[in-house]
């Protein structure tokens, strides 16, 4: 399997559906609090961000215009912060 085709089940399968957890676990705490502190809002806006950059590295694999060195280097950087996240638990 090309990094490329890893890339993209990392992503679809894993990192985007987190990040779409945790925005869901945010707007629950809002409103369960009936407001959203500045915390909350620039967390919200950075997981945002971060979606749709993730998006755009989709479209750039399904366009070919991410070379595989660039997708094994993603995956690893993904590896790594996934390893680190578990570490804090």
């Amino acid at each position: 399997m090309s990094y490329a085709k890893k890339l993209e089940e990392l992503l679809t399968q894993e990192v985007i559906p987190d990040i779409d957890d945790r925005l869901d676990e945010i707007f629950e705490e809002i409103a369960d609090e009936k407001n959203a502190n500045d915390a909350q809002k620039e967390e919200i806006e950075e997981l945002r961000e971060f979606k749709d950059d993730l998006k755009d590295v989709l479209d750039d694999i399904a366009t070919g215009e991410m070379e595989e060195d660039e997708c094994k280097e993603m995956i690893d950087d993904i590896l790594e912060a996934q390893e680190e996240s578990e570490e804090e638990k």
